[in-house]
């Protein structure tokens, strides 16, 4: 069923206050996420390699727990190594022979974490451990149903949420954020690590913008320098930021700083994971790399989810393609859709599709186009997993 109604709201431009918040690949957090969805690419690859087939996974219960490290100007080194713990669960006993799904997923972990901390020794910095269990008879056998069918059941009934368009201040905060943990800023501030959260505050036409970023220690040989570089990073941000919007921007870089008592963010490695803070999948950024509290949100945690049947992940990327594409009509200033899934039933047939418009416009002739775009998103949903296991979309 497909409802669409007009919301009664101001677009979120128009409002006041937003709040929008993105943290970044080295947070653990988002470290959580990315591990997972890592793993459940590793595991569906080697299940079609092997069996032509991706068989039931999740492995959406990543923990990361923060290690220990001295830190000191100059250098440092990790005196009690991060825990990463892979949970979830996966097929491992196909017919008489064993899939060696925690092998596979170490891997996976290790190979995500050395492409996205440069300055993290992965075999001494780190300790990984997979308890990844054997997937739940009804959930396998709903998997293996889904392989008879042309559109496969749901294995959850879940809502997936999406909007557009972004914000202003959502592309400020998205952009800052990948362009820090660009090569190219990377190459300019080797001093900075991956831990990098941007939080931006805009009331009316004035931004308030706040990053916490992770300095790598060896890198930086006294507080004079660090000062220094951190004033370098801000006046180039500001410089960047400029070209990106024409409202007023107030930027701060590591807040928490005391140069009195000699507190400043230096990492040995460029994650806070090193220094007693945790991470889990599914606290942090949503499936479009964004936390909204100013917007509908899904509590859905994508990264690790199977990219088959998990509404919870497919809905999310869903409904951010559908609000887009209604966008793009022209009839509204924001879209909003909700898609609730039913368990066991056709992932192309949700419960019902929900679509708010935020409008001045009679929307009422652009209601059949509207359902030709969600039909049509709906009965090519099945691409959505190729496009995943291709790393052509990020849930994090």
């Amino acid at each position: 069923m497909i409802v669409i109604e007009k919301l009664h709201a101001k677009p979120m431009e128009e409002q006041v206050v937003e709040i929008v918040e993105r943290k970044g690949l080295g947070h653990p957090d988002t470290l959580a996420d990315g591990i997972a969805e890592s793993v459940s690419r590793a595991l569906s690859k080697e299940y079609l390699k092997r069996y032509n087939m991706i068989l039931h996974h999740n492995t959406d219960k990543t923990e990361i727990v923060g290690g220990r490290a001295r830190v000191e100007y100059g250098g440092g080194e990790i005196i009690q190594p991060i825990f990463i713990l892979l949970s979830g669960r996966a097929t491992t006993f196909i017919n008489d022979e064993i899939f060696p799904v925690s092998k596979i997923a170490i891997r996976a972990a290790k190979e995500y974490l050395k492409k996205t901390l440069r300055n993290l020794n992965v075999e001494t910095d780190v300790i990984i451990d997979s308890r990844i269990g054997q997937g739940s008879a009804d959930l396998t056998a709903l998997f293996k149903k889904s392989q008879e069918m042309k559109f496969p059941p749901a294995n959850d009934t879940s809502v997936g949420v999406g909007y557009a368009p972004l914000t202003e201040t959502e592309k400020l905060v998205l952009e800052i954020e990948r362009h820090m943990n660009s090569s190219k800023f990377k190459d300019k501030f080797k001093e900075t690590g991956e831990d990098i959260k941007v939080m931006a505050l805009r009331e009316k036409n004035r931004i308030r913008i706040t990053i916490a970023c992770a300095f790598i220690s060896k890198y930086i040989n006294s507080l004079n320098e660090y000062k220094d570089v951190k004033e370098h990073i801000l006046e180039y941000l500001k410089e960047y930021i400029s070209n990106l919007t024409n409202k007023e921007v107030e930027l701060y870089l590591n807040t928490a700083d005391d140069y009195e008592k000699g507190i400043v963010y230096l990492t040995v490695t460029g994650t806070s994971a090193e220094m007693g803070d945790d991470g889990s999948v599914g606290r942090g950024n949503r499936v479009n790399g964004l936390i909204t509290p100013s917007r509908l949100m899904s509590l859905e945690a994508a990264a690790g989810k199977n990219p088959v049947t998990h509404v919870g992940k497919l809905y999310n990327i869903l409904a951010f393609r559908i609000a887009n594409d209604i966008y793009e009509l022209g009839v509204a200033k924001e879209v909003y859709v909700k898609i609730l899934s039913q368990i066991g039933k056709p992932i192309n047939k949700p419960k019902i599709v929900s679509v708010n418009l935020i409008t001045d416009k009679t929307y009422e002739k652009y209601e059949q186009k509207i359902k030709e775009i969600i039909e049509n998103h709906l009965n090519n949903i099945t691409k959505i997993t190729n496009e995943i296991l291709d790393g052509k979309i990020n849930v994090f």
